[in-house]
């Protein structure tokens, strides 16, 4: 592991959150921007800010990264692990996806060097395109669980994930049962759980791979063992949505499936939400339990748009999340960009600060995790990414005209347009853990 200085001192534009900015006002009194200042890290964590022509003492290591944005490290709250393998494979609905490509490329984590240099991968290229916290799936087998916590812990990254829970409808390799389960979800809690910056979720992979006694096994972990998360997938797909019906006809609704189970509290991250109606918005208010919104996976598998603004108004937490492989790209900004097109095809225009807020303070918040990660504010750890503001000539020609305009035009003319290319360094709690090579060429190697 990299060593970090005691005191450094990063110069460039910075830009982070106060409060939560409105879905579609370019002008918002939430928006923190300081144009070329220094932020300070102490020990691993922001001790605060001067502006750039007043530098720390010599004491400070200092970087200059003048004409780049510096921010915190995005957070992807919705994301699988072993789907690496699978990204960007044609032609199939949620349902086929699973069948044709998922389920093959998981069953191959059940080796377990294939999921330590699966995991590595995984957490190397999150940092690579900027992202360096994550709510994770790995694959049903608990040495999957376990070698991504050993690959996040050796980084320093904030990690939330669980061993997948599935008794039906998969490959019987993929299949555990009832017993099994909970005695490895116990044993992996009791093993990782509040060590470090690792966190346990009971994993539901969703309503339809489990019975009705896991699902109730699954509400008993999170009784027995408060501060746990608990992390699936709601609503996607009408073929699902039905699905989840015929198997629960007692339940009101799918998202109703887990309420009764006992798994819906402020630590619950429902991936997609897509097919909610009313009544289910106001669940997810009433617990505290938040959708992790996947706009490019939604495009992609033809599962339909969510509606960020009705959930906004019913008072539910959102996020953003690329819930790769599903999804097209692990880069968060261009995963913004998608989520702008999603909410402009329902009448809204999604202001940069809402998705960017989504994706850093906003994430934070729903995990419960604001007093350490999503924002520049003192005493938070120093996860910070540096981004050029542009990359190629097109990119570069209309940042040059944006500077001009107001802020929101340039930062929202950033978030369409960049991606991976663009980040320069990545920070995990003040340790330099990614740097892009000299000749600009994107890489994806780890610091250490």
């Amino acid at each position: 592991m990299p060593d970090a200085p005691t005191r450094l001192a990063l110069r460039g534009d910075l830009l982070d959150f106060t409060g939560t900015p409105a879905l579609d006002e370019p002008a918002s009194p939430a928006v923190r921007f300081r144009p070329d200042h220094w932020l300070l890290v102490e020990d691993g964590r922001i001790a605060g800010a001067l502006p750039g022509p007043t530098p720390p003492g010599e004491d400070w290591a200092r970087e200059d990264h003048r004409g780049r944005l510096l921010m915190p490290g995005f957070i992807d709250t919705h994301v699988h692990c072993p789907q690496l393998d699978v990204i960007a494979s044609y032609g199939s609905s949620l349902l086929d996806w699973l069948d044709t490509y998922t389920f093959p490329a998981e069953q191959r984590f059940a080796d377990a060097a294939a999921a330590r240099a699966g995991s590595a991968l995984f957490l190397d290229a999150l940092l690579a395109h900027g992202t360096t916290a994550a709510a994770v799936y790995p694959t049903v087998h608990a040495g999957s669980a376990d070698a991504l916590f050993e690959a996040a812990a050796a980084r320093g990254m904030r990690l939330v994930t669980g061993k997948v829970l599935m008794d039906r409808h998969a490959p019987p390799a993929l299949c555990d049962d009832v017993v099994g389960g909970q005695a490895d979800c116990e044993a992996l809690i009791a093993r990782w759980h509040g060590r470090g910056r690792a966190a346990y979720a009971v994993t539901v992979r969703f309503a339809i791979t489990s019975t009705p006694p896991q699902l109730a096994m699954a509400g008993g972990l999170l009784r027995r063992h408060p501060g746990l998360y608990m992390q699936t997938h709601v609503a996607e797909n009408r073929d699902e949505v039905r699905w989840a019906a015929e198997l629960f006809p007692e339940a009101r609704s799918y998202l109703d499936v887990y309420h009764r189970a006992g798994l819906l509290d402020e630590r619950a991250i429902l991936a997609h939400g897509i097919w909610l109606d009313d009544t289910d918005r106001a669940l997810l208010a009433d617990t505290g339990a938040h959708i992790a919104h996947c706009p490019t996976s939604n495009l992609f598998l033809g599962s339909g748009l969510f509606d960020w603004a009705a959930a906004r108004e019913a008072g539910v937490r959102v996020s953003v999340a690329t819930d790769v492989g599903g999804g097209t790209t692990l880069s968060m900004p261009r995963t913004l960009a998608e989520a702008y097109k999603v909410q402009a095809m329902q009448g809204w225009r999604l202001s940069a600060w809402a998705a960017l807020h989504a994706a850093t303070r906003g994430a934070a918040e729903a995990l419960q995790l604001g007093g350490e990660i999503g924002s520049l504010e003192p005493g938070r750890l120093a996860d910070v990414v540096a981004w050029d503001w542009s990359h190629g000539p097109v990119a570069a020609h209309r940042d040059r005209l944006a500077q001009a305009q107001a802020l929101h035009a340039r930062v929202f003319a950033w978030m369409t347009l960049a991606d991976e290319r663009q980040v320069a360094a990545t920070w995990v709690a003040g340790v330099p853990r990614w740097r892009r090579a000299p000749d600009r060429a994107p890489q994806v190697a780890a610091l250490g």
